[in-house]
């Protein structure tokens, strides 16, 4: 006689919400400590006055002078011109709209996801668990997910680094220890951004079939995903995702491009188009880093089932049901659910299966 899968008990379930917990928490304590690791290597570096000049400074002072020099830069206007006009106005772009203006995004974002956590709290399953478990994210998808997701987040942390270190770190702590961060900042954010770019490329050859946009999504969006009274329907992904989707395709498209323009600056592009390709990659990164706060909301604290699918793989028949009921369907059609190894060949269900419901 078969009986019910085990359910986790409560002590495990509260180990798995305080790691997922502690994981955001590592993630947004790393990001704001992160640029201090340059005041502590200052603070213990035998040579700490080297860093306190800028060593380009010298040069600049004699281009302001009118010295002569050399810039290996081409084309109309910049060709042995160590000043160029447009410069002025890509600083007054950066500093003033890009810098200024959309971090905002930033903090509309999260005092938002906070707004709507305290009010409808995290989205739960509404059936009782069974115990049965179906595989959604296979290996490959789950490595090429998280190599681009911890590739976002160094991005994240060492861009806004060097786009507000000047106006932020400089002046609560000084230039000694933000000169170290901003060198190694600028080292990891254009080795890293190949790797990202090249993850994203698979990532959208890979699930661009699951996110073809249909009826079933305006639905979707009618009924706000679910969140009310009525149930949603969606397939493999959802409206919301499907949005993600394309989003990452058109946006993030453009800050993968203009950073290989910028990360590469010896294929011919001039002063004018590497101005441009910072303006861009500074503002629609930017607005990715305050959709991405959604994004990781949730899949982890946001919705009950979705971080576990994402970590092992495997989702519960009743997430599947509530959140994909058109994708199980499909599943069960065609005969094509895998299970973990424990249930790969289940066993009738008791139907008093159930779990404790926290608040």
């Amino acid at each position: 006689m078969t009986t019910a899968s085990p359910q986790p008990t409560g002590r495990a379930k509260k180990a798995h919400r305080r790691a997922m917990i502690w994981s955001l928490v590592l993630i947004l304590v790393g990001a704001m400590t992160a640029p201090l690791s340059g005041y502590v290597y200052v603070a213990y570096a035998q040579d700490e006055a080297a860093w306190e000049t800028n060593p380009r400074g010298e040069t600049w002072s004699n281009v302001r002078e009118g010295s002569e020099g050399y810039t290996s830069a081409s084309g109309p206007y910049v060709t042995n011109s160590l000043i160029q006009n447009g410069g002025e106005n890509w600083r007054n772009l950066r500093n003033g709209p890009i810098a200024g203006i959309l971090p905002w995004l930033m903090a509309i974002s999260l005092l938002a996801i906070g707004g709507f956590h305290a009010v409808h709290g995290r989205n739960r399953i509404d059936q009782p668990l069974s115990g049965k478990k179906i595989l959604r994210w296979r290996a490959w998808e789950r490595v090429l997910h998280w190599v681009t997701a911890i590739s976002f987040i160094i991005l994240a942390i060492t861009g806004l680094s060097l786009l507000f270190g000047r106006a932020v770190l400089i002046p609560l702590m000084g230039h000694a220890g933000f000169a170290v961060w901003a060198d190694f900042s600028k080292l990891l954010h254009n080795f890293i951004g190949p790797v990202f770019t090249a993850a994203v490329l698979v990532m959208i050859i890979a699930w661009v079939r699951h996110n073809i946009p249909n009826k079933v999504d305006l639905d979707w969006f009618r009924k706000a995903g679910g969140m009310g009274k009525q149930h949603a329907s969606a397939g493999r992904m959802n409206g919301g995702e499907k949005v993600w989707f394309w989003f990452i395709v058109v946006g993030g498209g453009a800050v993968c491009i203009t950073g290989l323009i910028l990360d590469f600056p010896g294929f011919g592009q001039d002063r004018g188009t590497m101005q441009l390709a910072n303006l861009i990659h500074a503002g629609v990164g930017i607005a990715w880093i305050a959709l991405a706060f959604g994004h990781i909301y949730i899949g982890t604290a946001g919705t009950e089932g979705a971080f576990e699918g994402m970590a092992t793989g495997y989702v519960s028949e009743e997430w599947a049901a509530e959140h994909h009921d058109l994708w199980l369907e499909q599943l069960r059609k065609e005969n094509r659910i895998e299970r973990p190894p424990s249930q790969a060949s289940p066993g009738p269900v008791t139907s008093g299966a159930t779990r404790p419901r926290s608040s």
